[in-house]
Order: C-alpha cells, then structure tokens, then sequence
C-alpha cells in the first residue's frame, strides 16, 4: 500500500515538474540553496523528480517489482508497525544517499540532482539481505542471476563510477542507499544476516 502511494505521488509530482520549470527548480536537489537559503525541504523533494519519463519509468518499475515484496516482509515481521519501518526504510534511502554530494557541492550553486534511485536501491537491497537467491533477470541477459551477485556487482561498478565522475548519473546515490537499505534492515531484525548466510551455504552446497 505505502509502495503504490509513494509511485503515484513521485509519478504526479514528476509529470508536473516535466512541464513546469519552477516547480521543477523549487524542488530539486542544490546543496548550495540548502546551505545558503536554509532550503532543507530538497533532502526530499527532489526524489519526487525526474529528469525525463525514462528515469521515472525505470525507478518507478523497480520500485514496484521489489517494494511490495519488501513492504509485506515488514508487515510480517513487524504487524502494523511494518508501515512506519518501510516508511523509514524509503526516507532515510532519500535522505542518506545524497549525503557525500551534500558535503561535496554545498559550495557549488550549479550543482543539481533529481530522482529516487538512492531510495530504490535502499529498498532493493533490502529485498537483497531478506531473500539473496531471488532471482533476477535483465533483459539483455537471457539468464537469472541471484540477487545477492547481482548486489556484488552493483556496488562494486557504482563505487567505480562514483569515482570516474564521467557521466552525469548519481552514482554515489546509488551506493549509499544500498548500503543503507541494508544496514537499515539488519538493525531491525539481526537474525537476517544468519539466514543471508544459511540461503548462500545452502546454494554453494
């Protein structure tokens, strides 16, 4: 349920922001305008944007191929408070992974970022750690891969482009909410991280 109300209210707010450049520029990501302006509210408003359909189709998609799954492992782990968990588990994905651009460009008044992909990573890791041996398949791969290889690699090209800088997508972002989602989720319920590591012994073997 939190998983549709959050697609459709980015899916809104971005449409709107497509054609509608001062909503599009009152909300964005610019750690200068935070610094400076005290415009804290861009932590989180600008996940509610996207650059174009594309980014919002693709982050909406995964979103909702792994959020409700996530989503319903919470309310069976945690009954009704499984809603504020996932709550939290999104926002802080938003929250925490534009932290090093932050820290990095609070002097730079050019610096803009939009789109939810650090909170969709958080939530896709966070399906990582409770089920590793999901399967998971890319349409230029004609093959399934285990969700926690496909973890493996994700973070490890991220931190390399993170590094190269080269094109314009937030790498870092990316990064940071996975390792988010995952922490965020271990803390909840410790006892994940025996059953990762049960899953993976079990599939080695």
């Amino acid at each position: 349920m939190v998983t549709y109300f959050i697609i459709a209210l980015t899916a809104i707010i971005s449409i709107l922001a497509f054609n509608n450049q001062h909503l599009f520029h009152a909300l964005v990501f610019n750690p200068y305008m935070i610094d400076s302006r005290k415009q804290g509210y861009r932590f989180v408003s600008y996940a509610l944007l996207h650059a174009d359909w594309m980014h919002l189709l693709v982050n909406m998609f995964v979103l909702l191929s792994f959020g409700q799954a996530v989503e319903q492992f919470y309310g069976i782990l945690f009954g009704i408070k499984g809603i504020y968990f996932y709550s939290l588990l999104y926002l802080g994905g938003i929250l925490l992974s534009t932290a090093p651009a932050y820290a990095r460009n609070k002097n730079n008044p050019s610096y803009n970022a939009v789109g939810a992909s650090g909170a969709v990573s958080a939530v896709v890791f966070a399906s990582i750690i409770i089920s590793p041996l999901s399967p998971i398949r890319f349409v230029f791969i004609p093959v399934d891969i285990p969700a926690f290889i496909f973890g493996i690699l994700y973070l490890i090209y991220s931190a390399y482009m993170a590094r190269r800088g080269t094109d314009n997508i937030g790498h870092d972002a990316h990064f940071w909410g996975a390792i988010y989602g995952l922490a965020f989720t271990i803390i909840l319920k410790p006892a994940l991280v025996t059953g990762f590591v049960n899953q993976l012994m079990g599939w080695l073997n």
